[in-house]
């Protein structure tokens, strides 16, 4: 496959050049691409040197891959990397794949590149498809993928995952007549829910502050130092009444919730779980806020307190700081609690946080073989100011 040049959109895509491994290397010492990419860890001078010669020139030729440097059109400065890294000509199907250098990042670089990128594959290559994939957690990569005009279809078990990252991927397609022409409005603007959205969930989970009766409470992510006081909390009897947590309750349970549950739910952007602890840092209780698949502004809270804990106003500061955050930073506008009727110490921590109490579903759960009726309370904006 012959190799080309793309002008579009005030970038400059070409194949590769030796003298451009310098800026790679630089580029490739950024953390966020050593950990959302494939590239060697530690990034050598010599790794830069053997992509942007022997690694792209050889894809091009033998037509397995098109990488191309993306630079500024003006300046000629290296901005990014942008291509086809996998072209099955059997489909017509190629997968799409990016990095942008740290010194060009907020410019809508990646975007603009992608889809230069697709139009040149689409009209002269003339593939069908194109597929996107990133590692669960990379909300920057879906970011730009959605602008570029993918559609995000699911989630896969990535064939090469990272050492130290998760094993599921998201995936997605674009197909040729879902392209934008040049100059056409670029989807999930930074004024759009997605966009910040995936700016909260691409950062590490923060940590919120509470006061119970005047002291300090902190809500930090679930660590495997909590796990012990998780399995105590859980096996109450109390907590196994009210709640749906297994019984017996065992360690590999409550590794599987660290795991699967709070830090899959933080990399997906689907809600966040925290530890709430006190001055001391010990355990106190879980807190969970899952936003709903059928409503993105709507959100739905649950909780445990640690028997040690209770009846110290733990929880109705802990939640009312847990909603704050949500409504403020993750733009929500309903949170809701429901609890099994009769679950008194419950209700009346939703309403100290300031739960307005509306009404019973009846038989609104599946609870421990049968269905049982819930309380329904829910906390808008307003009733929290």
């Amino acid at each position: 496959m012959e190799s080309v040049e793309i002008i579009e959109d005030g970038l400059l895509l070409r194949p590769w050049r030796a003298e451009d491994a310098d800026a790679v290397y630089r580029a490739c010492q950024d953390p966020d691409i050593q950990r959302w990419t494939t590239v060697p860890r530690p990034y050598l001078p010599e790794h830069a040197l053997g992509y942007v010669t022997t690694i792209s020139g050889t894809a091009w030729a033998e037509g397995t891959e098109a990488l191309f440097a993306v630079c500024d059109a003006d300046s000629g400065q290296l901005l990014a990397s942008c291509g086809l890294v996998s072209i099955d000509r059997a489909l017509d199907s190629a997968e799409v794949g990016y990095w942008t250098a740290p010194w060009a990042r907020g410019r809508g670089v990646a975007v603009r590149a992608t889809r230069a990128v697709a139009r040149w594959a689409f009209d002269a290559l003339k593939l069908r498809r194109l597929v996107w994939q990133a590692e669960i957690g990379n909300h920057a990569s879906r970011l730009v993928a959605l602008r570029a005009g993918f559609r995000i279809e699911g989630e896969l078990r990535l064939a090469q995952p990272a050492v130290d990252g998760r094993p599921e991927g998201w995936i997605g397609s674009l197909l040729p007549h879902e392209l934008a022409a040049p100059g056409e409005p670029i989807p999930y603007g930074p004024e759009t829910l997605e966009a910040r959205r995936a700016a909260v969930f691409g950062r590490p989970q923060p940590v919120l502050f509470a006061d119970a009766a005047g002291a300090e409470l902190r809500l930090r992510p679930l660590e495997e130092r909590d796990l012990d006081a998780v399995i105590e909390t859980c096996r109450d009897e109390q907590t196994i009444r009210w709640t749906t947590v297994p019984h017996p309750y065992l360690p590999e349970h409550a590794e599987g919730f660290l795991h699967d549950v709070a830090r899959a739910a933080w990399a997906r952007g689907t809600g966040a779980s925290f530890a709430v602890a006190g001055p001391d840092d010990r355990y106190a209780g879980s807190i969970d806020l899952r936003i709903s698949p059928a409503s993105p502004v709507v959100a739905d809270v649950g909780f445990m307190t640690a028997p040690h804990a209770r009846g110290r106003g733990v929880m109705p500061a802990a939640l009312a700081a847990l909603s704050a955050w949500g409504f403020t930073t993750l733009g929500l506008a309903r949170i809701e609690w429901r609890a099994n009727v009769g679950n008194t110490a419950s209700r009346r921590a939703a309403e100290k946080a300031g739960f307005v109490f509306e009404g019973t579903a009846r038989d609104g759960v599946q609870h421990r073989g049968e269905r049982v009726d819930v309380w329904v309370a829910a906390l808008l904006p307003r009733d929290l100011a």
